[in-house]
């Protein structure tokens, strides 16, 4: 590995001072900061195409959000990120600060392992235009601002349709999302190996709709049934968009893949238990 790249939470002096500890420590290595982070150390400003296009390994310094950002930066490479958690819950970034070098002396060395997480092809289609195509790792909601009524979400499954979901939104979640906005939504917790998508309606009108798990190469599509102001299509938290009656979402499995850097020592099921305070009273 040659080049590190670093993703830091924005306006967290721990994350921007363990940046420069990495540098000063990795000499031999080049390493490179996103544009927030350059700004704040000096350092020579790169663009996010250049850096994804650059990076051996990938050094995310804050929580599952900064993750977020660092996988969506990559875009299709698979080139692996290491998580160090400096934020509260971390379901994906899974070292903590006082593992940061010992890890990554062995990932230098090939000693590592990484967890392959599926994402979502998404695509914001509009009178039989495509406007949007993005790729997901967390979800794709969507949701009703603060003053919208309730609509109608037409709902079908490799084109055959399931049902029109009266709700507030709906909320297309990966396995690796299942613990997010999914879960409070009254969604399954979804071992990040099983690939599918969790169709997870928000507030139906009807009871008996609850969430359903669909296999992860099934097409589905969403098509705005009702003329609703102040509705928007939200991607893994970090876009918004906003949305019209007519306009159909369309999402299936994307053919790349994240890989996260395993922590050794703690399993999946560990940090549910330790994050969710199972067993807890």
């Amino acid at each position: 590995m040659q080049t590190l790249a670093i993703v830091a939470k924005k306006d967290k002096a721990e994350a921007a001072a363990l940046a420069a500890q990495l540098r000063e420590r990795y000499p031999h290595l080049t390493v490179l900061g996103d544009r927030s982070l350059a700004h704040v150390l000096g350092w020579p400003r790169v663009e996010d195409r250049e850096l994804a296009a650059r990076a051996d390994l990938v050094v995310v310094l804050g929580g599952d959000g900064t993750l977020i950002h660092a996988a969506r930066m990559l875009g299709g490479r698979g080139v692996p990120i290491l998580g160090v958690n400096l934020g509260s819950l971390g379901f994906m970034t899974e070292i903590p600060v006082e593992e940061l070098y010992t890890t990554l002396e062995s990932v230098m060395a090939g000693r590592f392992q990484v967890d392959s997480r599926m994402k979502l092809t998404c695509r914001l289609i509009r009178n039989g235009r495509t406007l949007i195509e993005d790729e997901i790792l967390n979800d794709v909601v969507i949701n009703k601002g603060a003053l919208a009524r309730i609509a109608d979400h037409e709902t079908s499954i490799d084109g055959v349709p399931i049902t029109t979901y009266k709700a507030d939104g709906v909320i297309l979640a990966t396995p690796t999302g299942s613990t997010a906005y999914s879960l409070s939504a009254g969604g399954p917790i979804v071992h990040p190996s099983v690939d599918c998508t969790v169709l997870s309606p928000i507030c139906s009108h009807a009871l008996t709709q609850r969430s359903i798990v669909v296999p992860a190469d099934r097409v589905i599509r969403i098509t705005l049934r009702s003329e609703t102001a102040d509705t928007y299509l939200t991607l893994d938290g970090q876009t918004g968009h906003g949305l019209q009656g007519g306009d159909c979402i369309e999402v299936v499995r994307s053919p790349n893949r994240v890989n996260l850097v395993r922590n050794p020592r703690v399993a999946y099921f560990s940090i549910l238990r330790q994050k969710l305070h199972w067993g807890e009273r």
